[in-house]
């Protein structure tokens, strides 16, 4: 027997946030859908709340070992519909219907890290110095969580994902990690599993990490997730005159 965490995407607003739970399976060829309690991830009412996860994309769980998995799942009513906030049955869908034009896409996933209420490495009661010193910034002074950043590397590696690469960003406690190239679909299930591998990540180290687009007021940088796309057309000699087009 192993074991199987099974990652979902949840119906909270504005912002989705990402839910697991994990369950015994005899190995990885082995995963059946699973129920769970769609009334407290904001997906159903309590009246009618039993919903199915679905296992649709899977790779090493590289915080476990011993064969354990991180099992990606789309999120079915229990007649076999797509829930509406399933909004991965529509990429793989729009996927397919474009395999044609090879789409590549590659992600830069920016995030902060905060300990309690403030961001990583800011003092307390102030700020820190301007920022311009910490974009790629090496030294106790200008590098806050480098730790997590490089765990969660490792851990994206051994876990079989399309890392690119890390690096501190323009704001103090700000970091980000590159997802691609791939396909659509491909990107989008890596991109999921990293940002879950973070945030458990995250738990060793007291921290939480946040993708929220400004979660400081004032003159410091937000967090983004900087996409680049391509598509077989533009990548050719000449692809400029299609992007243009």
């Amino acid at each position: 027997m192993i074991k199987a965490e099974y990652i979902w995407v949840d119906g909270s607003e504005p912002t989705r946030k990402l839910r697991s739970k994990t369950r015994m399976v005899k190995d990885k060829s082995d995963l059946p859908e699973w129920s769970f309690d769609g009334s407290s991830t904001n997906q159903a009412e309590g009246h009618s709340s039993d919903l199915l996860l679905r296992p649709m994309f899977q790779c090493d769980d590289p915080i476990r070992g011993n064969g354990a998995r991180l099992v990606m799942c789309e999120v079915y009513h229990p007649d076999g519909t797509a829930h509406p906030t399933n909004t991965r049955k529509a990429l793989r869908e729009s996927t397919d219907k474009h395999e044609a034009h090879d789409p590549w896409v590659g992600i830069e996933q920016e995030y902060v890290m905060f300990k309690g209420a403030r961001p990583l490495g800011w003092p307390e009661g102030g700020y820190p110095a301007p920022q311009g010193p910490f974009y790629c910034g090496v030294g106790a002074d200008e590098a806050f969580g480098r730790p997590l950043s490089d765990r969660h590397l490792d851990a994206c590696i051994t876990a079989g994902l399309k890392i690119y690469g890390t690096n501190a960003e323009v704001m103090p406690g700000q970091w980000e990690f590159q997802i691609g190239t791939g396909t659509p679909l491909e990107v989008a299930d890596h991109l999921v599993v990293a940002r879950w591998l973070l945030y458990r990540l995250g738990e060793d180290f007291n921290v939480s990490c946040t993708l929220h687009p400004k979660p400081v007021r004032g003159d410091w940088n937000g967090a983004g997730a900087h996409t680049n796309f391509s598509t077989a057309s533009t990548r050719a000699p000449g692809g400029i005159e299609h992007i243009y087009a």
